[in-house]
């Protein structure tokens, strides 16, 4: 009689089958790998006594057995914060130590009286910057200075990125020449740069009246046409930062790209609105930042080429106003009031700006 397996058992081995190796466990398995699954009985289920094959788990990355993820000053220690003391140092003795006197200072009757030595200061809360809300003038300056500082801002990035595709454009020399330029022009003094726009656009020694047959035209004597020289000049004196920085960026950038996007027959304004700004975005935010804060607090321009501020303060933006009344009334009070305000707005101005470029992904 032939004897037939059961069905669902494990056929005996044949002759071929070799021996079980020596290193075998006493199941036959062989250490670090997995036991075949058990024989079913019927096809229903595992049979009994058959015990289970063992499930490896693979360990993820990143963890430990002794708990969860370290913090970045147990992983790397003091020895980065070792090295950045002396930077901190200087910041903090740079930087932290006159915010804080100038907050003191907003909060205190701070004139003549008490520099000198005359009368104490005393605390008045936010009494100086209710008179400061409450001074029309002070409303006036502030939209002046938001309007100025935004148009100078959009000029000068837009000059400066321009500039920046034209150095990609053009030979050796030319854009050597053009960088030197406008290196020479960022490089020069806020004061002297000033005084040369000036001597320009004198009603009376001025080239420029000359060359466009204006006579003894006034630029500094109307609103808008001192603001609009001194526009031009902060321009001037800013472009090359951007230029420069654009222009690094734009050498990053595969020449693949580009030469892909103008196979397909995209203009320049198109390769630079679609390929260029979405890939540039990280450096445009730095600079534009950095834009923002210095066009905001102009003071060297407005001061030497309006006179302090124009006829009668039409030129006035909120750092001469503010030394306006810091010095010229001794009212330090209010005039620290003041540069507390300003750093409040370009804080606020710079976290919404990156915030919003967080929101879309982008890291800086």
């Amino acid at each position: 009689m032939t004897n037939r397996p059961l069905p669902g058992a494990a056929p005996s081995p044949g002759p071929s089958a070799q021996p079980a190796s020596r290193e075998a466990g006493p199941d036959g398995a062989r250490p670090g790998v997995a036991a075949p699954p058990a024989p079913r009985q019927g096809g229903s289920g595992p049979a009994k006594g058959a015990s289970p094959a063992p499930v490896r788990t693979a360990a993820r990355p990143g963890r430990r057995g002794g708990g969860g993820r370290k913090s970045p000053l147990a992983r790397g220690g003091w020895t980065p914060w070792l090295y950045l003391a002396p930077a901190l140092v200087v910041i903090g003795g740079l930087l932290v130590y006159p915010v804080y006197q100038l907050g003191l200072i907003s909060f205190l009757e701070y004139t003549q009286a008490q520099v000198s030595g005359g009368e104490p200061a005393t605390f008045q809360g936010f009494g100086n910057y209710a008179t400061l809300f409450g001074d029309p003038q002070f409303w006036q300056v502030l939209l002046a200075t938001v309007l100025f500082a935004g148009a100078c801002v959009v000029s000068t990035l837009a000059v400066g990125c321009a500039l920046a595709v034209l150095l990609t454009r053009v030979r050796a020399v030319p854009r050597l020449a053009l960088m030197m330029a406008a290196l020479g022009a960022w490089a020069t003094p806020a004061v002297t740069g000033s005084t040369v726009w000036l001597l320009l656009f004198d009603p009376d020694f001025g080239p420029v009246n000359r060359i466009l047959g204006l006579g003894d035209h006034s630029w500094t004597y109307g609103r808008y046409s001192a603001f609009a020289l001194v526009l031009l000049e902060v321009v001037w004196c800013s472009f090359p930062f951007v230029m420069v920085t654009v222009y690094a960026g734009i050498r990053a950038v595969p020449a693949e790209v580009l030469e892909a996007a103008s196979l397909d027959g995209a203009s320049q304004w198109r390769i630079w609105r679609s390929v260029l700004a979405p890939m540039l975005r990280p450096i445009l935010v730095v600079v534009t930042i950095q834009s923002v804060i210095w066009d905001f607090k102009v003071f060297t321009q407005i001061y030497v080429m309006t006179g302090g501020g124009g006829i009668a303060g039409q030129n006035l933006v909120l750092n001469v106003y503010a030394y306006q009344k810091a010095f010229a009334s001794s009212q330090y009070s209010l005039g620290s009031a003041i540069g507390v305000v300003m750093l409040l707005i370009l804080l606020a101005v710079t976290l919404v700006y990156l915030r919003l470029i967080r929101r879309q992904g982008e890291e800086l």
